[in-house]
């Protein structure tokens, strides 16, 4: 038999891989895997990117609602994975900030995919370059979770955001309050969060009278909102002007001190839905209101608004602990719990969940890439 140099060559191969596989079986195992795997496995398609004009011009609070509401429920039946956010705080210098970027995500369980958000706010000095840019910026990453592959990357320049903040208080709303006693509802900060919870409200209370206030944009809040919405709105005077005058009030300002006190509020019982506090150094709503006897206290979760909610002022003057949560807002939804029963308070601390990204993220998926 005729010996070529190709049957050499093998020989030399085989011989070459039992001395690899005898005194380096690692190294061996690992370049069997990586050759079985270059030849059977295919990539990933690139995530699919979804511009912010497209995101906003094709998702509404409306659409959010029932999704948030349904992670709300399954948050309080533990089938949530939501960790606690992350923070990075931008220190200004000659090259960056000052601003924060929190990244946030969630996974309901059963859902086809979970979602991971980067949102970067105050970066105040945008405001200042020419032409001026905006102060937050943000982005929504939807995920495949049976593969684990990024599906899209949504441009959503806190615009998500606000959406399902909105259709929180639309949750808040519908399960905090009765007709009968939200036939007046007062916006306390008039920004774009504003419009959203206007927007949900309308949603959930399509009759209400509205009362703006807020030390800059109520009249164009309120004339905006009357025309998009076909609902009264007046502008109050004052926050305690306002106060004596609503069945609910939505607070969504940035400030660290209260906006209001709480012997300004109707006796007959009011429903607060604060959504302005969403780090340790925000607070809108009095402490002494939320650990008042005639209060019930409910936050979106627990664990993070005692950190960075309404929950974490009260904890720090030493008049509440997390025993003292009369309920997540999940539990009212699932009816563990009762929403309103008499003439008490009830303040919903909504400092944004993980859960609600998730729910967004699902409700933008299936809306613009679901058919893709």
């Amino acid at each position: 038999m005729t010996i070529t140099r190709c049957m050499l060559r093998n020989v030399a191969t085989r011989v070459q891989r039992r001395h690899l596989l005898l005194n380096h079986p690692l190294d061996y195992l690992h370049n069997h895997v990586q050759q079985r795997a270059s030849s059977t496995t295919a990539t990933f398609p690139s995530p699919i990117l979804f511009d912010y004009q497209t995101v906003s011009q094709n998702l509404t609070v409306s659409d959010a609602i029932e999704s948030v509401e349904a992670a709300f429920s399954a948050l309080a039946r533990n089938e949530v994975d939501v960790p606690m956010p992350m923070h990075i705080g931008i220190t200004e210098t000659e090259t960056a900030g000052p601003g924060d970027c929190h990244i946030k995500g969630g996974y309901v369980e059963g859902t086809p995919t979970f979602t991971v958000k980067l949102a970067c706010v105050s970066f105040y000095n945008n405001l200042k370059l020419e032409p001026p840019l905006p102060a937050g910026s943000g982005i929504f990453i939807v995920v495949n979770a049976l593969t684990g592959a990024p599906l899209a990357v949504f441009q959503e320049n806190r615009f998500m955001t606000d959406l399902r903040t909105g259709a929180a208080g639309a949750v808040a709303l519908k399960y905090c309050s009765t007709p009968e006693h939200s036939q007046t509802i007062g916006f306390i900060g008039c920004g774009a969060i504003a419009r959203n919870m206007a927007r949900a409200a309308a949603a959930v209370r399509p009759s209400f009278q509205g009362v703006a206030f807020a030390h800059d944009g109520a009249e164009e809040f309120a004339l905006d909102m009357s025309n998009e919405l076909g609902v009264e709105f007046v502008v109050a005077g004052s926050a305690e002007d306002l106060c004596s005058q609503s069945d609910v009030i939505f607070t969504q300002t940035p400030g660290s001190e209260p906006v209001f006190e709480t012997k300004w509020l109707k006796p007959s019982g009011v429903t607060v839905i604060a959504s302005g506090s969403d780090q340790p150094t925000k607070q809108e709503i009095p402490a002494d209101l939320l650990a008042s006897p005639l209060c019930k206290y409910v936050s979106d979760l627990t664990k993070q608004t005692s950190k960075v909610g309404e929950l974490r002022s009260a904890i720090k003057e030493g008049l509440m602990t997390e025993n003292d949560v009369y309920a997540e807002l999940g539990e009212i939804v699932n009816g563990t719990k009762k929403g309103r029963e008499s003439n008490e308070h009830i303040v919903v601390d909504l400092t944004g969940t993980g859960a609600q990204d998730a729910a967004i993220g699902q409700v933008a998926w299936d809306k613009l890439g679901g058919n893709r």
